[in-house]
């Protein structure tokens, strides 16, 4: 009798061993198919400009992207705050003159650097916060982010991070992607790592320092563009924006408009 018992044990433990197996498999698989449901597609940030001062198309894939992730790309419809950004991948000649027209018209601005720049500008750095300025994390080696892996992009992304926080005491907590590009894995990936992606809604090619001295026709570009909401990309590197800064800023400010730090962002 007390064969037959054992035997019956047996079985069951055998059983509900199977069984836990199979739960944690299942569970395991269920993770990993969650996982690899968010899309490493890469994504080109674009928009289609508006020149009658109303919000641009942001494209319904970046705009609901930007959505679902509480990034940042435009604000609110009928606010006329608008926010400043400047990418600074390497030092030009003029920050110095850009931060001197922004504290002349009481203007905050945020600023994506990469490790090269505060590798060698610690000082403007040091000066962009001094001033109220936002810091943002454009990466260590402006690399695409859908080409790395995702230790790779913890990498490129907390490297910069550690660095800023040991030198300065200031940690980030908005990311603009090098070269505008994406996907849906690589801004979910980058909220786990504590950083907002944020976007833009307006920019022009003032990257290419091939193509200055064309004064008029940038400032053209950026107040014909200018709306409620407006995230302004502009590149430190321009000595056309530097030149033309102060005249964009007080004639947008005429136009009723406000400018605002990203930590004022209103959806």
């Amino acid at each position: 009798m007390k064969k037959i018992q054992y035997k019956v044990m047996e079985i069951l433990l055998i059983v509900i061993f199977s069984f836990s197996v199979i739960a944690i498999n299942t569970k395991e698989d269920s993770i990993s198919t969650s996982a690899n449901t968010i899309s490493n597609q890469k994504i080109e940030w674009g928009i289609k400009r508006n020149d009658n001062h109303e919000q641009p198309d942001l494209g319904s894939k970046n705009k609901k992207l930007l959505e679902q992730y509480q990034g940042i790309a435009m604000g609110n419809p009928d606010s006329k705050k608008v926010y400043l950004t400047f990418d600074e991948g390497y030092e030009a000649g003029y920050t110095e003159k850009i931060l001197e027209v922004l504290k002349q018209n009481e203007v905050k601005a945020t600023f994506f650097i990469t490790a090269h720049y505060v590798n060698t500008q610690p000082d403007l750095v040091q000066k962009m916060l001094e001033e109220g300025h936002i810091i943002g994390n454009h990466t260590v080696n402006h690399k695409s982010m859908p080409s790395l892996t995702l230790e790779q992009i913890k990498k490129e992304v907390m490297d910069l991070h550690t660095s800023i926080y040991e030198r300065f005491g200031y940690e980030m907590k908005y990311i603009r992607p090098p070269k505008g590009e994406y996907s849906e894995n690589t801004i979910s990936y980058c909220n786990t790592l504590g950083y907002t992606t944020v976007m833009w809604s307006f920019a022009y090619d003032d990257w290419d320092e091939n193509k200055q001295g064309r004064e008029e026709y940038a400032k053209k570009k950026i107040l014909d563009n200018i709306h409620n909401g407006a995230v302004l990309l502009l590149h430190g590197n321009s000595k056309d924006n530097t030149n033309i800064l102060d005249s964009c800023i007080k004639e947008i400010k005429a136009m009723g408009y406000q400018f605002a730090s990203l930590d004022e962002f209103e959806r």
